[in-house]
């Protein structure tokens, strides 16, 4: 957090300041869009509680993955492949643009 800093004197000066940190075990974080998810793989987690206030500090590797119930509405109205309907949203980063470049 400030460079240079030990670590054991960061972890003092944040509990005489009523900051609690603790490691959150996760294996995945998912944050759900309407646009599509967010996918955070090796996650490193870490929940804040200041003031009564709850944040969450997440670090990893993130990809951005489609809403299944975008991906089967695809399929649906355009009676394609899955691999069609991923790649049309890929392309269009929109439902109803992928929808209509696969009927075209």
């Amino acid at each position: 957090m400030f460079p240079g800093m030990n670590p054991a004197m960061m972890k003092q000066a944040m509990k005489k300041l009523g900051i609690k940190q603790e490691d959150v075990d996760a294996d995945e974080v998912i944050i759900k869009r309407s646009s599509g998810n967010i996918i955070i793989k090796n996650p490193t987690v870490t929940k804040i509680n200041m003031q009564g206030q709850e944040t969450f500090q997440i670090v990893g590797d993130v990809s951005e993955g489609f809403n299944e119930d975008d991906i089967k509405t695809i399929m649906d109205q355009t009676n394609c492949s899955r691999k069609e309907a991923e790649r049309a949203l890929e392309e269009h980063g929109d439902l109803a643009d992928a929808i209509i470049s696969l009927q075209s």
